[in-house]
């Protein structure tokens, strides 16, 4: 059976449409599985039967190239979107996989902050653009991978998100690099939105066999408590395949690791957004 079957055939029935709900998958440091992050678990969320969109706000396109989304078919892109030149509605594509969607990225974004440079409103130019999609419902999830750094471009993912996801690598500065990245949160949620939460931080890149991963990991828990999801995304090989092939672990290798790791946190997420709209809502029938 075909990869791409064997997906959908984890999919259960598909959930209601709603307003969409979104996701940035931040954090400042580099290399700690971000975009690795975005792509497999919009995937996951997909194959759980969600209707997700991805927003590739990086630059270098990492996520774009990941999806399979080749050059020649970012015919619009995230750039234009935030220019003003293109709707948000235009910029979406199909990936290979149903029920994941995607607004690529290019190199043109790295000359955003600059060209957008005193213009009112520069920091809400994507919460203004999403408006739409969020209207008309038709996504449950909309994730942003943003670069690995403060610039105008995650200041724009933060304001129009809902929540922050926190990819976290098992690693020695791992929790000073999540620490600044909270004083980031803190700052746009006091001066750009105020709605913002921190839906959860995932342990990435996690090896068993390492006693500072362990370390690490009882470290932010300890910390962090019940914010830190129990899935844990093992440090895997076909993970880190998969982008080479232009495909999502889960197309590539739906039986490793690293893909049952990506499909449970997706059920983890799933669920902490169920727990959400309850608690919501007895809040307002109170």
């Amino acid at each position: 059976m075909p990869a791409e079957a064997e997906v959908q055939d984890a999919r259960p029935a598909a959930a209601p449409a709603s307003r969409a709900r979104v996701l940035v998958i931040a954090n400042q440091k580099g290399g700690v599985g971000k975009t690795t992050t975005a792509i497999n678990l919009g995937t996951a969320l997909a194959a759980v039967g969600e209707k997700v969109l991805l927003i590739d706000s990086d630059p270098q396109g990492n996520a774009s190239t990941g999806l399979g989304v080749a050059r020649a078919r970012r015919k619009t892109t995230l750039y234009d979107v935030l220019m003003g030149e293109k709707p948000a509605t235009e910029a979406v594509v199909a990936t290979d996989l149903p029920g994941l969607f995607l607004i690529p990225a290019d190199p043109d974004l790295s000359g955003v902050e600059l060209e957008l440079g005193n213009q009112s409103r520069r920091s809400f130019k994507l919460r203004d653009a999403l408006d739409q999609i969020r209207r008309e419902g038709d996504f449950t999830y909309v994730l942003i991978d943003c670069p690995p750094s403060l610039n105008l471009l995650t200041v724009n993912a933060m304001t129009a998100a809902d929540a922050v996801l926190v990819p976290l690598q098992c690693e020695f500065f791992a929790l000073e690099g999540l620490t600044q990245l909270m004083r980031t949160v803190e700052l746009v949620r006091g001066s750009l939105n105020p709605a913002l939460e921190i839906q959860g931080v995932v342990l990435t890149m996690y090896d068993k066999r390492n006693s500072l991963s362990e370390q690490v990991a009882s470290d932010v828990r300890g910390h962090f408590g019940k914010t830190v999801y129990e899935t844990v995304i093992p440090r895997n090989v076909r993970v880190s395949e998969a982008p080479s092939f232009g495909k999502p672990v889960l197309v590539y290798d739906l039986k490793c690791a690293g893909s049952q790791a990506y499909l449970k946190l997706a059920r983890e997420v799933v669920v902490r957004e169920r727990q959400r709209r309850k608690a919501a809502a007895s809040k307002q029938e109170v």
